[in-house]
């Protein structure tokens, strides 16, 4: 299992939202029809988060919303435009309240004028609202698809964040993929809204969606090219392969930010303190080529896995349901479900335990010998010590075992919270990159 965040993409469908004050707001929408601008509209603010499409019907009233823009303070999609049309409402302006920067929020293919702006942007409307006597409006729509523009990936404000809630020491997400307003295929036998009980009419052969469930295709497909190069590799491998050749940089060479992060208070629009951490990325970005050719690789098999079910306490029948013929849990691994060989790396320090050691074995997949030297990255308050800190490779599928020491340095009144850092091998062709995660718990 390949467990998948979703990241934006630098591709953008600008429409601007012209306030009456002259303030210019630029959101995203798939609004079909062009217009350099519309006239000044009311604009009105109405609750629209409801507990199902129907409700929307009693906010959307035409006493409420006839002749006006309607400003919903959550995302509003098609549904909400098909609503408020049938109601006489003369636009839609959406507020993704999550996502902190206009690159990360969804379009939508509206049948009225409307746009989706970010967390920021929404405050601003908001505080033009507030203090105008006569708030208006006017929408802006070019119909344009703009690429390169923006900074990519940015982790989706929607997409799953970690810790792993069943298994703390396996650190998740493993990796991210692209996930926002992707290109996808779609049944023509469906609404474009993908409810066919607000069914407005309109087929396509493709749509523009966001969800991790865009993201996950993405991996799907480099596991796919991945197994068609190398058939032997066991699933194991193939993510190992995903995950340690993963970008933690963006377009613009850094840090790959968080768009579901907290906002920044003093409204910084540099990131500030948004960037993403692995237990929002993972072990970064997916990069299909790099991942052809990983030159090392964590693997692990049907005994490792069972192992690792012993480790978490499961009963010897319980194994059986995905072994049969399965005896008794006899071992467990060294380090606990932390000891699985995985591409990353999860620590958690508190209740007396303040050092852990963990072992990893990794197996060449390159045909040349290679010898490789560690590096790592840690917080001020881990000493790590890795052994060997050289591993050299002569042949094909030669297997290596290293361990790591990681020392808690914080001492007894640490307050409880988390840190990262990584652990990489490196060779003149081959960089194989570990995420760590630090967790302190002071219980």
């Amino acid at each position: 299992m390949t467990t998948v965040g979703a990241a934006t993409v630098d591709r953008l469908f600008p429409a601007d939202l012209t306030l009456g004050n002259g303030v210019v707001l630029a959101g995203q929408s798939l609004y079909a029809m062009k217009a350099k601008g519309t006239g000044m509209v009311q604009l009105v603010t109405v609750d629209c988060d409801v507990a199902s499409p129907d409700d929307l019907d009693l906010i959307f009233t035409p006493d409420k919303v006839m002749g006006k823009i309607v400003v919903c303070g959550t995302v509003a999609g098609v549904v909400h435009g098909v609503k408020l049309q049938k109601a006489g409402g003369a636009g839609l302006v959406s507020v993704d309240g999550s996502s902190w920067s206009g690159d990360g929020v969804p379009a939508f293919a509206f049948t009225l004028p409307a746009v989706t702006l970010s967390y920021a942007d929404g405050e601003k409307l908001n505080a033009y609202m507030v203090a105008a006597r006569n708030p208006v409006a006017s929408f802006s729509f070019g119909c344009d698809t703009v690429t390169g523009e923006n900074r990519a990936p940015v982790v989706a404000d929607f997409s799953s964040r970690g810790p792993n809630p069943v298994v703390p020491e396996l650190l998740k997400p493993d990796v991210v993929a692209p996930g926002v307003n992707i290109l996808a295929a779609w049944s023509g036998d469906a609404s474009l809204s993908g409810q066919e009980e607000f069914d407005d009419g309109r087929r396509v052969e493709f749509n523009i969606i966001s969800g991790t469930s865009m993201a996950t295709p993405h991996v799907a497909g480099v596991a796919a090219l991945i197994r068609k190069k190398q058939p032997s590799w066991t699933p194991a491998m193939i993510r190992s392969a995903i995950m340690t050749t993963a970008g933690t940089l963006d377009t613009t060479g850094r840090d790959i930010l968080d768009n579901g992060a907290t906002p920044p208070t003093s409204g910084r629009r540099d990131g500030g303190d948004r960037v993403a951490t692995p237990l929002a990325a993972g072990a970064g970005h997916v990069r299909p080529d790099l991942a052809l050719d990983p030159g090392l690789v964590y693997d692990a098999g049907e005994r490792d896995y069972v192992d690792f079910l012993c480790t978490l306490n499961y009963t010897a029948e319980q194994v059986r349901m995905f072994m049969p013929g399965f005896g008794n849990c006899t071992r467990t691994l060294p380090g606990g479900p932390a000891g699985l060989n995985y591409p990353s790396f999860m620590v958690v320090f508190g209740n007396g335990t303040d050092v852990w050691t963990l072992m990893r074995t990794v197996t060449a997949v390159s045909e040349k010998a290679e010898t490789y030297t560690v590096s790592y990255v840690a917080p001020e308050r881990v000493k790590v010590t890795v052994t060997p800190t050289t591993l050299e490779f002569t042949k094909l599928n030669q297997k290596k075992s290293y361990t790591v020491e990681f020392r808690s340095l914080a001492g007894g009144n640490v307050t409880a919270g988390w840190d990262f850092g990584r652990i990489s091998w490196e060779s003149m062709d081959h960089i194989v990159r570990s995420p760590v995660a630090f967790q302190w718990n002071n219980n």
